[in-house]
């Protein structure tokens, strides 16, 4: 067996750092008892942290973002789990065109998707803003993401489960519920999951939907514009992080779990 070269890790410690490093630096200073992140540290302090349970409007903010991360991820799910089966589990013309312009809000910048769904919403559709035009565009950049997780999880068991299902006497409802669900449920959990963590860290669509009421990721930018808040900014963006980190994670080994997948990614 060939040796790695040893470049190759100091590249991917490098690459990690890069990447990560200044992110990683937001919960070395939200503890800083000082106004400014600047090294030396000017002491440590929790109280940033603690202050965070009686500002009214953060968690107002929080409760908006949580409603809306709640319906979209469901929606979301339960919008991507036909379009996933039938994709997987049919022979459709054209499938390979029609599943490139599903996954289009994948690569389409988060600001052009914004300043169109604004001009489609108030020039053409007029309706007002609010949280649920906020959901709606969050539908839409969260479910190629849920089709993602579902097409990967549907084409790793084998369909002769499914196909044995239906010579014993089962219609394809009764396949879907008694067979395709129950073995796809770790895949309908992490898209849930992803559909989750998406809408609730998202800010360019909620910044440009959004109405009187804010989304946490708008709330958090919105404090920027005030030096003695930055710290308090700091510790919310510090849990933000900690919390998505953690839901991302359990959202992948759930997508693991179940049944054994032919899939290289999931081995």
């Amino acid at each position: 067996m060939l040796r790695r070269p040893d470049f190759l890790w100091v590249y991917a410690v490098v690459f990690i750092a890069f990447l990560y490093g200044p992110v990683l630096l937001m919960p070395l200073f939200s503890v800083n008892d000082g106004n400014f992140a600047t090294f030396p540290l000017k002491g440590f302090t929790l109280r940033h942290y603690s202050s965070m349970a009686t500002n009214t409007s953060m968690l107002l903010a929080l409760q908006n973002s949580l409603k809306i991360a709640v319906i979209v991820s469901l929606l979301s799910t339960a919008l991507a789990i036909p379009a996933a089966l039938a994709i997987t589990r049919f022979r459709l013309p054209g499938a390979a065109p029609i599943v490139s312009f599903m996954m289009l809000p994948l690569v389409i910048p988060s600001i052009v998707m914004g300043v169109a769904l604004l001009v489609i919403i108030l020039k053409f559709l007029g309706i007002q803003l609010s949280l649920w035009t906020v959901a709606a565009g969050h539908i839409l950049i969260c479910l190629p993401y849920c089709m993602s997780v579902l097409m990967s999880r549907l084409e790793g068991f084998d369909p002769s489960l499914e196909e044995a299902s239906r010579d014993l006497g089962c219609n394809a409802w009764q396949t879907f519920v008694r067979v395709t669900l129950p073995l796809a449920m770790p895949g309908v959990i992490s898209s849930l999951l992803m559909g989750f963590i998406i809408s609730f860290d998202e800010f360019v669509i909620a910044f440009f939907l959004t109405g009187t009421e804010n989304t946490l990721p708008v709330y958090l930018y919105s404090q920027l514009r005030f030096p003695n808040r930055l710290p308090g900014t700091l510790a919310l963006g510090s849990l933000i992080l900690i919390v998505s980190a953690v839901l991302v994670v359990l959202a992948e080994i759930i997508r693991k779990r179940g049944v054994p997948s032919g899939n290289p990614g999931d081995l």
